[in-house]
């Protein structure tokens, strides 16, 4: 156990214990403290003078804020573009007709998601490894797309645009969540938001870039790959020197115990339930309908274009359910995502014929679907109150993981549902091989509801 110190120094500033205060309250702006969430001692103690930037604000909070932006637009961009390359490489010579070909998108943000906990739980431990960390993460990632490139089977792609690409990301992003906890206190949901809107970024203009790369004369997933990888270096790299932490990292540090006794309560319970449950049904219609366009024999373009804008609706979905949840109990949030998400697969995706519903479905469903997301502060902020010794990172993880297990799940049974559906005779989506897909999704997201129960407890 990290232990604390209190120490004056000559500009009148008082180091005091961060864990005195209440974990989301704001913080003045000059605050000097000598540990982090983690509980990490400062260097500076021997200074003559120091004082921490401001919190929920300043220069250096949203260069930071920028920063995570882009880095979340990156890692989480390619995974729910993934729908470009499934509908590619099923019309491929070299993988079509070959199976697993889902279980490529799968992997890449099913990995990530499930080991959230891991990687928080280490950098929590040894948050002198947090840099390092991310800067092994984008080695990896670069090399995930290198490797894709020269891959000729789907088993290869699984390992490279799936496993390593996804185990990348994780070191990447990871110290992300945790240095955001330290940067944003009273305006949390809103910094969640905004930075989850990267992905809807990422998700609007990814899948456009990939798929005029991939249709291109002459150019095929080896070009979209290596083009890939380059763009990440260069975007990716000199953002790393804004991903830093508000409180500095002493050079040696006491191992704090971290307490996972949040893991006990019903209310945590209750919250990854239904998180579990909408993770089940959240990512088909995302990595499904580009292929379900094309099978309305619509051009592939317009299959990206689908995808694009359920992307690019989320973003709005994410800051504004964000923003919400920084004035009401989660539990409105996680309703109004859950159940107009559902009803737009049911009543949009499942009867659509004509590429008009189709459009209207995708940004209904982008934005309330992609705002589930921003239901993960409010989530985390009602199991801290249960238990004040719960690290937000390490809360944050396990949610992630709960979603992690719904998209892997989710995979095999896309597949199964796909083998197994014959219509029987029901028109629209609902008639197609599709329509098992449609019903399941719908199901599960609004399965998802089960944790505004959580206000109750």
């Amino acid at each position: 156990m990290a232990t604390t110190t209190s120490t004056t120094l000559s500009s009148s500033y008082e180091l005091t214990p961060r864990v005195s205060r209440p974990q989301f309250d704001p913080l003045p702006s000059s605050e000097s403290v000598p540990t982090t969430e983690t509980g990490d001692l400062l260097a500076h103690s021997d200074d003559p003078e120091f004082s921490l930037p401001p919190v929920d604000g300043g220069k250096d909070a949203w260069l930071f804020l920028a920063g995570a932006f882009m880095i979340e637009a990156l890692v989480w961009g390619f995974p729910f573009a993934f729908g470009v390359f499934q509908s590619y490489y099923s019309r491929h010579p070299a993988f079509e007709g070959q199976p697993g070909i889902p279980l490529i998108g799968t992997l890449q943000s099913g990995i990530m998601y499930l080991s959230s906990p891991l990687v928080l739980y280490f950098l929590t431990q040894f948050p002198q490894w947090r840099r390092k960390a991310s800067i092994a993460g984008l080695v990896m990632c670069t090399a995930s797309f290198i490797g894709a490139s020269f891959s000729n089977t789907v088993t290869q792609l699984a390992v490279n645009q799936g496993v390593l690409f996804a185990l990348g990301g994780g070191l990447l992003y990871s110290p992300v969540i945790i240095y955001m906890d330290e940067w944003f206190h009273a305006r949390k949901g809103l910094a969640y938001g905004v930075m989850w809107g990267g992905t809807g970024v990422s998700g609007v203009a990814i899948p456009i870039i990939m798929n005029a790369v991939l249709e291109h004369p002459g150019w095929d997933y080896r070009t979209a790959h290596r083009a890939s990888a380059v763009a990440l270096v260069v975007l990716s790299a000199p953002l790393l020197v804004f991903i830093k932490p508000r409180i500095p990292v002493a050079k040696t540090t006491a191992r704090k115990r971290i307490s996972l006794s949040f893991l006990r309560s019903p209310t945590f319970w209750l919250l990854q339930s239904g998180n579990i449950l909408q993770g089940l049904g959240f990512f088909m219609p995302s990595i499904y309908i580009p292929t379900f366009a094309t099978s309305l024999n619509f051009s592939p373009g317009i299959g990206t274009l689908l995808l694009s804008l359920i992307n690019g609706a989320s973003i709005l979905g994410q800051v504004l359910l964000g923003h919400l949840s920084d004035y009401t109990h989660v539990s409105v949030t996680i309703l109004i995502s859950t159940i107009t998400s559902s009803l737009s697969i049911f009543l949009l995706w499942g009867l659509s014929t004509h590429v008009a519903q189709l459009v209207i479905f995708s940004l209904v469903y982008g934005f309330f679907a992609g705002g589930y997301s921003a239901t993960y502060v409010g989530s985390c902020q009602a199991v801290k109150k249960k238990d004040t010794q719960a690290e937000m990172g390490m809360i944050f993880g396990f949610f992630a993981a709960g979603r992690g297990l719904g998209n892997v799940i989710a995979g095999p049974v896309s597949e199964a549902l796909m083998s197994n559906w014959h219509g029987g005779g029901l028109k629209a989506a609902y008639g197609s091989t599709m329509g098992g897909l449609v019903i399941f999704s719908g199901v599960f997201v609004l399965a998802g509801a089960v944790g505004a129960g959580s206000r109750w407890l």
